[in-house]
This record gives C-alpha cells, structure tokens and sequence, in this order.
C-alpha cells in the first residue's frame, strides 16, 4: 500500500497577512529616511586612509559632498542592489559595482564597508592597491581617474577569478563525465550550470554598465572632478582619456562574457549528449524487452500446438511411430517462425531514417509531371 506524501500546510488568511505585514514592515525599514550610520573608510587626497570602517550619519554625508539621501541609498550595504550603477553627481561619482560601493571625489574617496559580507579579503586587497595607486603621481592622470581604475581593476580581477575558479569545476566534472555518467555527477552539472548563468548575468551586467557611460557624453564630461575644482578650461567632449580607460575594461568584461557564454555552451552539449545517451540505453532496454517478449510469443505458439495432440482427443494420429517426431519439429518451427517474424517487424520499426520509407518509396515511384521539352534536359544542357 502506498503512502501518500504529506501535503504542504494551507495558511489562513489571518497568517497570510501577518507574513504580508511582516515583509512590507522590512521592506519600509530599509526606505526609511532616518539618521542611520554607515560605516566608512576614507581615504583623502594623498592617498593616506583617513579613517578606517568609522561611523558616519547618512544626513552629515549628504550635507558635506552634495548628495540626496536616494544616492546612498544605492551604496548603502545594507540594502541589496544587484545591479552595478555608476552615477554622477555635481562634485562626485557614486560607484556600485559587485563588492565595491565607493564615493569618488577630486581629492577624497570613500569606501562604504560591506556588512557580513564574504567579499572582505577582496575588499582588503582593493583597498591596498587603491592606496598604493592614489599615491603614484607619476602617471599624470587626475586623482578621481586613478581611483576609477583601481575599481575598475578589482572588479576585473574579481570576475577572471571567478570565471578560473567556474571554469576548472566545470572542466573536471566535463572530464568525469566522459568516463561515468551517474545521477550525483549530473546533479552537479545542473548546479554549476545554475552557478555560471548567475555569473554570466553579473558579468553582462557590469558590462552593460561600461557601455551605457561610455554612450553618455555628458556624463563623461562631468567625471572630470579635478577640472571642475581647479575651474581649469576644458573643451566639451574631450573626454579621450576617460574613454579610452573605460573601453578597456568594457573590453576585458566583454571576454569574460564570450568565455563564460561558451563554457555554457558546452555544458549544454554535454547535457544534450548525455540525455541522448541514457535515451539510448532505455531504447536499448526496452528492444530487450520486446526481444524477450516475442521470443516468448513464439513458444507460447509452439506449446498451443504441442498442448492441442497432447489433450484426451481421437486424432488418428496415436498409432502413427513418427507423430511424436513430426509434431515436435513443427512445433519447433512454428515457434521460430513466430519468432523470426516478430523480430523482423521489430527491426524494421526500430530503423530510424529522415524520412518514412514507404513515403519515400511511394516518391521515388511517382515522378512528378515535367512538360516534355524540360524532361530532356541534361546538366550540359538540352539534349
């Protein structure tokens, strides 16, 4: 006797809105225009870190660099925000973009910590080259360029170890499957399938990004932070520099999105591949099947005709000395002929072709009509 599964509890209406209010409740919390905290680290203008993780009020930040409360609210790390966003500001450039949430300014930048987050190794590292680059004048570029190009590099470097790290897991359990195929070695496929799409999405992203500032002229001109201080003269779009830096990693991006869009690809041919193998094996199964099947057909023929003499009857055949003999064999062959036909209708239903073959001879015996003179035409020409 079967056991049935035991259904999934039915909420009430009283549960449902309470669930209902509950999410509403911290959905508002997350909007509220309070005096919250973030936690940053600033770093000022010759790259020194000025404060590490330190507590600022969202009111003091937006009140000093000119900004709407809604601007931190997309660099604020306790709301999620999966989509990279780079705005512009007056006097700032706002940077969301995978573990990094920065504020760039002409002379300061401010990096908003991530609560909780597993990306603090990366941070530390951003963090170091952020300030070994601020340093470096040697380069000639404007302050807010260099701190754009550190961001732009860890995020890079972020996506290619990501993208090394998908790219060996897949390739092994490719390997593996070349020589065994089993259900917890598929289960992984379809994981690390989920995994690289995921990737996939962020990467695209990041670089749908890159792309939308680079079509944006204006935006382009205002990133000029240091100009803008200094009032320094500056024709309207020569803004050479900044987009040749960000073409190259919208370039570098865009590789890891073929790469990954590959890799995805052949997960899914191997996928295919391997659901036409197990489909193989259970056709292969079944033809057993029907093999066994038919060849009991056929005894089963053969003992109707043994078990008809064999029955209490009057067949003038009892005295006879070679009736035993003579009805074993016919018997015998009328099981195999049984058999044998069965067989051969099978193998001809399991012939797979393009096309019917009764369809295809019934064509090749029909000729469609031609008009007199195109039927003697040869491939040389008229005949």
């Amino acid at each position: 006797m079967k056991t049935r599964s035991p259904e999934p509890p039915i909420m009430s209406d009283c549960q449902e809105e309470v669930a209902k209010a509950a999410i509403l409740e911290k959905v508002m919390k997350g909007r509220q225009p309070t005096d919250l905290m973030l936690r940053c680290t600033v770093l000022d203008e010759e790259g020194t870190v000025k404060s590490i993780s330190g507590q600022f009020k969202k009111s003091d930040l937006c009140t000093e660099h000119r900004l709407n409360p809604r601007d931190l609210r997309k660099i604020d790390s306790r709301v999620p925000n999966l989509v990279p966003t780079i705005l512009i500001r007056k006097e700032a450039v706002l940077i969301n973009i995978l573990h990094i949430r920065a504020l760039v300014k002409a002379d300061t930048v401010i990096l908003f910590d991530t609560y909780g987050s597993n990306d603090s190794k990366l941070h530390s590292v951003f963090l170091y080259h952020l300030e070994h680059n601020l340093k470096a004048r040697g380069s000639g570029a404007p302050y807010e360029f260099r701190a754009i190009e550190s961001i732009l590099l860890s995020v890079l470097s972020a996506l290619e170890a990501e993208m090394v790290f998908i790219r060996n897991l897949v390739g092994g359990l490719l390997a593996e499957l070349e020589d065994d195929i089993n259900h917890d070695k598929f289960k992984r496929l379809l994981h690390y399938s989920r995994r690289l799409a995921s990737f996939k999405n962020r990467a695209k992203l990041v670089q749908e990004a890159l792309e939308e500032l680079l079509e944006q002229d204006e935006d382009l001109d205002a990133m000029y932070l240091t100009d803008k201080k200094n009032n320094a003269p500056r024709e309207i779009h020569e803004h050479e520099e900044l987009e040749v830096l960000l073409e190259f990693f919208s370039k570098q991006v865009e590789e890891i999105v073929n790469e990954a869009e590959s890799i995805e690809s052949n997960v899914q041919s191997t996928q295919e591949i391997v659901e036409l193998i197990l489909d193989s094996n259970r056709n292969a199964l079944l033809a057993l099947d029907l093999k066994v099947s038919i060849g009991t057909m056929g005894l089963g023929t053969g003992a109707l005709v043994a078990g008809l003499f064999g029955m209490n009857l009057q067949s003038h055949m009892e005295d006879m000395p070679y009736a035993f003999v003579s009805m074993s064999i016919f018997s015998a062959a009328i099981a195999l002929l049984v058999a044998w036909a069965g067989l051969r209708r099978l193998a001809k239903i399991r012939k797979v072709g393009l096309s019917n073959p009764k369809h295809g001879h019934a064509m090749r015996a029909r000729k469609p009509w031609i008009p007199l003179p195109l039927r003697r035409r040869s491939s040389d020409g008229w005949s």
